[in-house]
């Protein structure tokens, strides 16, 4: 079976790379040089645990091209992997989808299965599908199947090897039976359904993630009014199994590349249908004031941030990835910046992509001792382990005036309160004891 997968990105790249895992030789195609002559040479142009590894491994079943013609030709499966950005309405970005759609239809030569991995509005499976064969150049058999995609930045690898479902959104038995093919080597359940379904189930697992993690920001806020410790409360919930204790850490918003674009193209959808789905424009709202609840805190230290040494720990959206998409960062930053504050940030994975945004405006640091040197307050934005395994002491031994703003409750309370710092975190307690010593 002649496997070949439609872009290079998250879902295209760790699609394919698993893939070949199990023993398909896949071709993989994309538009950009840089990425193709990267990966051509076994080097990943995204940060993602294991993949680049697995890469290596399985180098001689996978073969990346530019040219789209001939690796479509004689295909018997193509995956869509591209990217469906956010519009500024709101809506997805359906123009890549569509571009590879019109090659499809230029250069396939046999009866092929296009599969969609890209998360797309529902009843887009059917109109590519109707697009695709509006625009054959040959007289063959088309059918497209939606297979969305479940995995998360940092745990792609695993989330695909190790899937807690394959869903199928297929129109006959025949494109059922290919795709049972294609993922033999997955010891996985299915869900069999029709493409609008399948198509309904990406839509609503991921924003329905995202509600709660805002339901749970939104109790840690009322936490810190009347007194409770959100993760004492977020552990007693999460014992509950109807409940379950995933998506239940508070912070400071949810980023990335699926989240916040989901909700908003679900939440247009639902609009243009004249559907106000009232929970998911709640998630929006929340999460949008959440990203800047660090720089409300520390406004009760500091009335500017002129002149002052800002360390921040953690650019980018979450711990394991350099994705900075939605990052917290990009919010807080600017706004710090503006107020005429010296920033030092250290982030050894995500330094590299936040330098495109600011190259020269902030201190990049190559340790965290060396971020915290003589700060006068510090924010955390990811959770990074070495940020959870750091020694606390650092705080009050480097830093000019030790306040601590972490937007991830990386330390526990009883850890922190033996130290002569200033702690602020979200949904519990403020600890102040530089005035006690």
């Amino acid at each position: 079976m002649k496997i070949i997968v439609a872009g290079t990105g998250y879902v295209g790249l760790v699609t394919a790379v698993c893939l070949s895992e199990v023993g398909h030789t896949v071709t993989c195609v994309d538009v950009n040089k840089e990425k193709i002559d990267m990966l051509s040479s076994g080097i990943s142009p995204i940060f993602e645990p294991g993949l680049e590894e697995l890469m290596k491994k399985n180098k001689y079943l996978l073969t990346f091209t530019l040219d789209s013609k001939n690796a479509y030709k004689n295909a018997d499966v193509i995956f869509i992997g591209v990217g469906t950005p956010e519009k500024k309405d709101g809506s997805a970005n359906l123009k890549y989808v569509y571009e590879v759609a019109n090659e499809i239809a230029e250069n396939i030569e046999n009866n092929v299965i296009v599969v969609i991995k890209s998360t797309v509005p529902i009843g887009t499976n059917k109109k590519i599908e109707r697009y695709i064969k509006s625009k054959l150049k040959n007289n063959v058999r088309v059918e497209v199947v939606s297979n969305p995609e479940f995995l998360s930045q940092g745990t792609a690898v695993r989330d695909t090897l190790h899937a807690q479902r394959i869903v199928l959104g297929v129109n006959s038995k025949q494109a059922e039976n290919i795709m049972r093919e294609v993922y033999d080597g997955f010891e996985i359940p299915y869900v069999i359904t029709n493409r609008e379904s399948a198509e309904m189930i990406k839509y609503a697992s991921n924003d329905f993630l995202a509600l709660k993690i805002s339901y749970i920001n939104e109790i840690a806020n009322l936490c810190e009014i009347v007194g409770a410790d959100v993760t004492d409360v977020a552990k007693g919930m999460g014992m509950d199994s109807r409940i379950g204790n995933k998506f239940l850490n508070a912070g400071i918003g949810y980023g990335g590349s699926c989240f916040p674009k989901d909700t908003k193209a679900l939440h247009w959808l639902g609009n243009f249908y004249d559907y106000e789905l009232k929970t998911i424009k709640a998630a929006i709202e929340i999460n949008a004031n959440q990203k800047l609840k660090l720089i409300k805190k520390a406004r009760k230290y500091y009335e500017t941030f002129e002149n002052l040494t800002v360390a921040v720990l953690g650019l980018t959206f979450k711990p394991n990835t350099d994705d900075l998409r939605e990052a917290p960062s990009l919010y807080n930053i600017p706004i710090l910046l503006d107020d005429g504050a010296n920033i030092k940030a250290y982030d050894p994975v995500g330094e590299k992509n936040f330098r495109k945004f600011y190259p020269n405006e902030i201190q990049y640091c190559k340790s965290l001792e060396e971020t915290l040197k003589d700060a006068d307050i510090c924010f955390i934005f990811t959770e990074w382990e070495y940020v959870k395994n750091m020694d606390i002491s650092l705080f009050s031994k480097l830093m000019n005036r030790p306040i601590v703003i972490d937007g991830r409750n990386c330390f526990e309370l009883n850890k922190v309160k033996k130290e002569n710092i200033v702690y602020e975190s979200i949904g519990r307690s403020i600890i102040n004891n530089i005035n006690n010593n």
